[in-house]
């Protein structure tokens, strides 16, 4: 699943290619891609038919473009597989193509919402008034991230140092901090030499420290390079492949030698999910 670099990675391309055009038409091909939208496709089309968008925005691994004056705005959640991908009014259709939406400008281009496997979706909600940043409600439970200019990294630390469970489920509870997923949580555990199930509230303050300049420091370092792309389902906006797998010092390495201290790297079954660690540089302690 899209994690916080990719989303940033295509909320800057929305930015760049979607933001300021004003939608002509919307052709829902799929009803599951807008099943959030509560009243349907039929008026998730007509709730942007003659609307601005305006300048992309990000929560977590939510993405949003507010229309302004409207009091709404459409929200677009990626999923495991989701796409939104910026292509010319005559390219082929993608076989799994959900959404168009069409624009009234000369440009040529159209936004497209591509999802293989349907766990993605867009709706049109209602925004927040009280949030600066006209948040859809939704996403009112959400925490900020840690590359947010906003976030508060010392209410971060004091609640993460509160926590019983293990660090790991910690990051990636998205009221405490947003945007973490399962390959960046095992990356800024490694950089910080803890085990993921280290339980939360034995962690010094500079142990906690550390681990959030950790997570920042790799997820701007993944930003700086597209993002993480295992395969084809994670793409920005130009149909373009992040490559910071290649950098990757812990998710996926399992026996592969440690790159701090030569040790194979581990996998472990957590959560129905895997975690990778070093058994040497990230023990769990002993009172676990």
């Amino acid at each position: 699943m899209p994690e916080l670099p990719e989303v940033e990675v295509v909320r800057r391309g929305l930015d760049r290619w979607v933001s300021g055009r004003t939608v002509r038409a919307v052709e829902v091909l799929h009803p599951r891609a807008v099943r959030r939208h509560a009243a349907g496709p039929e008026d998730f089309a007509a709730q942007l038919r003659g609307r601005k968008l305006g300048a992309a925005q990000r929560r977590g691994k939510y993405l949003w473009l507010p229309m302004p004056g409207s009091g709404v705005s459409l929200l677009g959640h990626l999923g495991m597989s989701g796409q939104l991908l910026v292509q010319p009014e005559g390219a082929p259709d993608e076989k799994h193509l959900r959404v168009r939406v069409r624009f009234d400008d000369p440009t040529g281009t159209e936004l497209r919402f591509v999802d293989q496997r349907t766990f993605g979706g867009l709706a049109v909600e209602d925004a927040d008034p009280s949030d600066p940043d006209a948040a859809p409600m939704s996403l009112a439970h959400i925490a900020r991230d840690p590359l947010d200019p906003r976030f508060d990294d010392t209410a971060f630390l004091a609640a993460l140092r509160r926590r019983a469970s293990g660090v790991k489920r910690a990051l990636l509870d998205q009221s405490l901090i947003s945007g973490v997923g399962n390959i960046y949580a095992d990356e800024a555990l490694w950089r910080s030499k803890l085990h993921y199930d280290r339980p939360a509230d034995t962690l010094t303050r500079p142990a906690s420290e550390l681990l959030l300049g950790s997570a920042r420091a790799v997820m701007t370092e993944a930003l700086a390079q597209g993002g993480t792309s295992f395969d084809s389902l994670y793409v920005n906006v130009n149909g373009e492949s992040g490559y910071f797998s290649r950098s990757l010092d812990a998710y996926g390495r399992e026996g592969e030698p440690c790159n701090r201290c030569a040790t194979p790297m581990r996998r472990a079954s957590w959560m129905n999910r895997s975690s990778y660690f070093c058994p040497r540089c990230q023990r769990l302690p002993r009172s676990k």
